[in-house]
């Protein structure tokens, strides 16, 4: 197995031989489980001509807000017209897809029921074999090999590009089997570039522009959001996938109190899952100057809040990039786990109604494997860290512009 990196730029070279192909060491049990069935759905024949692009984006909602600016580059790099792209995408984000994906076609799937339950896996895997696409593109840096390349491999495609992923020694394996059978895998940079500027890169490649990394701009409606009438609201997103990452609840809370002072409604939301904490919201929660959503939006109904709302104060999570997707005056409130990866945004790609607050450690770049926290519910030390009063300074610059 070899791994080498082309003079000319992004593009690198992983070569494995047949050998290696058939019995590849250091594999997961699970791909093994997966292979024969794997294999059978990629060399199915499908008796079609080979057409169109489908881009594999098997990511989160922040992930997707991050990626939609490099997609509208997608039809002029590869010589397609946009209804002839297919987005493979999350089941997550499916209400929102045909909105936000205006003019593509849009297929979402279970990503943890297509890395885990094999008889599902057969059937998004006969799927994608019967899209008979010409070109499939990948271009995520931190992916998992089980769900987006093979998904791309699983489509037996005669072109497929691929960003180099963040690759560990428990990962190696397993990409470098699916990497070394990918038309071209183009490297976009050392990590912890941003992901806007990552995907300006990898389209960068094949159109040869420069400095196209876009702010992200989301097509969505101003629909009325479902509030009783009253003065402007601000929307705070106390919550997130990972606990550690969650600015300590009370903050949020007197925040809320500061917020009212001036004048201003407060919406609380967040996942269902995330109305545990909701006896220290529902507290303060009158139902009028201060309103408690959590758990009881939609995705549609959280975008349409976002949208309407006169600033956005939100932890390092989806909601975040959505509302400055939304183009919403928002603070985002960030920890140092891959610091520059997503947040903040880069000074050429953050618009002038974002501000992005954090309190600088040593210990930046942990990848979340926090080392000075006891209590796995408790938030990481960087996010603690960040003062009510400095949020407060950012919510004041906004809201008085």
């Amino acid at each position: 197995m070899t791994e080498t990196a082309s003079p000319q730029s992004a593009r690198v070279m992983i070569e494995t031989n047949a050998f290696w192909r058939w019995f590849p060491g250091g594999m997961r049990r699970r791909w093994w489980l997966f292979r024969l069935f794997d294999l059978f759905c990629r060399f199915l024949p499908t008796f079609k001509r080979a057409r169109g692009l489908t881009v594999i984006r098997m990511d989160g909602i922040g992930d997707m807000v991050l990626f939609r600016p490099s997609l509208e580059h997608y039809p002029r790099a590869f010589g397609v017209d946009k209804s002839e792209i297919t987005i493979i995408g999350c089941d997550s984000w499916k209400s929102i897809a045909d909105q936000v994906f205006a003019g593509y076609r849009v297929i979402t799937i279970n990503e943890h029921a297509y890395a885990k339950n094999l008889f599902y896996r057969i059937q998004i895997n006969l799927k994608m074999r019967m899209l008979a696409p010409k070109t499939v593109v990948s271009d995520a840096f931190f992916r998992r090999a089980l769900m987006a390349d093979s998904l791309v491999w699983a489509t037996g495609a005669p072109e497929t590009f691929v960003s180099y992923p963040y690759i560990n020694e428990p990962t190696r394996s397993e990409f470098s089997y699916y990497l070394s059978q990918c038309s071209e895998v183009i490297d976009t940079g050392l990590y912890p570039k941003h992901e806007l500027d990552r995907h300006a890169a990898f389209i960068s490649h094949f159109t040869k522009d420069k400095n196209l990394t876009t702010v992200p701009a989301l097509n969505w409606p101003k629909n009325r959001a479902d509030l009783a009438d009253g003065p402007p609201y601000v929307v705070l997103n106390p919550g997130s996938n990972e606990y550690g990452r969650r600015w300590p609840l009370a903050d949020y809370v007197a925040l809320a109190k500061w917020m009212t002072k001036r004048g201003l409604r407060v919406v609380f939301v967040g996942k269902v899952e995330e109305s545990a904490q909701g006896e220290t919201i529902a507290a303060a929660a009158d139902g009028t100057t201060v309103i408690d959503l959590t758990g009881k939006t939609t995705l549609v109904d959280l975008m349409n809040l976002l949208k309407s709302a006169v600033l956005v104060v939100s932890n390092d999570t989806g909601p975040l990039h959505l509302a400055i997707g939304l183009q919403t005056a928002t603070v985002g409130i960030v920890g140092g786990g891959h610091f520059g990866s997503f947040v903040p945004y880069p000074e050429h790609a953050k618009p002038a109604n974002v501000r992005f607050i954090n309190e600088k450690m040593d210990c930046y770049h942990c990848f979340w494997r926090c080392h000075k926290r006891t209590d796995p519910k408790a938030s990481f030390p960087c996010v603690a860290a960040v003062s009510l009063r400095r949020v407060q300074g950012a919510c004041k610059e906004l809201l008085g512009s």
